[in-house]
């Protein structure tokens, strides 16, 4: 199934017998929660699911967004009336909240999960209503059933950026270490290779097309039989990478502790400057 909606396909498929489940991620790094946004203003039938207290567990040694606890993560997926039928999520228009809720539902066994390509944003471009209307839930039956995509553990990262291809997601500053806004550590991953998340987007917001982000992430490393993983700073702007891949057709697993718990550890080596190292 493809990993992406547009928001035409969206409003066609929400005027069918059987409408997607809508989650509304909307979520920024260091920004106020999206709640109150979602609250002014969603797309009809949409449910508010809060990345920070439900996609995440509390920051710690593990990073600022480890996993949940499955039970957390179960329940809220349930309230916001996920079961076995198609998921749409969305976000402000980024994609990195809603790429993290499309993975984690993934990652946990649901069959049918996509993203509004280009986001509330891209809708709002369509003609698309909001509402500030409260959506009525019908309690959804989804039990995480986890491993269904691949995971990176530290360890595992470390490896993989010498045997395969370990993509950095983050800004090209901060992978080459000249600023380092979050975390105690500036630099990245000794042999990963610096491919930024806004070049997976075009002009409108919205994913590049197939084939262009299949150039894009070959002339980086990712051919065929080249074990791929990715990280961010967290966990989170990684998802956004992995769902590029995904369109791409390119499989790679997921580095959810990320630089934060990486950098937080100071016996692991760290690389600075434009290459591997």
């Amino acid at each position: 199934m493809n990993a992406i909606i547009s928001a035409v396909e969206l409003m066609d498929a929400s005027a069918s017998g059987q409408p997607p489940v809508l989650l509304d991620v909307r979520y920024q790094l260091g920004g106020p929660p999206g709640r109150p946004e979602y609250e002014a203003g969603h797309i009809p039938g949409a449910v508010y699911v809060d990345l920070e207290g439900e996609l995440a567990g509390p920051a710690g040694k593990e990073g600022r967004h480890p996993l949940p606890d499955l039970a957390v993560f179960g329940a809220a997926m349930r309230a916001a009336g996920v079961g076995s039928g198609d998921v749409v999520v969305y976000d402000g228009g980024q994609g990195w909240a809603a790429a993290r809720a499309w993975w984690m539902l993934r990652w946990a066994g649901h069959p049918s999960v996509r993203v509004l390509d280009g986001g509330l944003a891209a809708w709002r471009a369509q003609g698309g209503p909001v509402t500030d209307d409260p959506t009525a839930v019908r309690e959804g039956d989804f039990v995480p059933a986890p491993g269904a995509l691949p995971l990176l553990d530290a360890d595992g990262a470390a490896a993989l950026a010498r045997r395969g291809l370990l993509l950095d997601a983050r800004a090209g500053e901060r992978y080459r270490g000249e600023v380092e806004p979050i975390d105690a550590v500036a630099g990245h991953i000794p042999g990963a290779v610096s491919a930024p998340t806004t070049e997976n987007v075009a002009p409108d917001g919205c994913l590049r097309p197939a084939a262009e982000l299949a150039a894009r992430f070959a002339a980086l490393g990712a051919v065929d039989g080249t074990e791929v993983g990715v990280y961010c700073g967290s966990g989170v702007s990684a998802a956004q990478e992995l769902l590029a891949l995904a369109v791409a057709g390119v499989p790679a697993a997921l580095y959810v502790g990320s630089w934060s718990e990486w950098s937080s550890d100071p016996s692991r080596p760290v690389a600075t400057g434009p290459q591997p190292g």
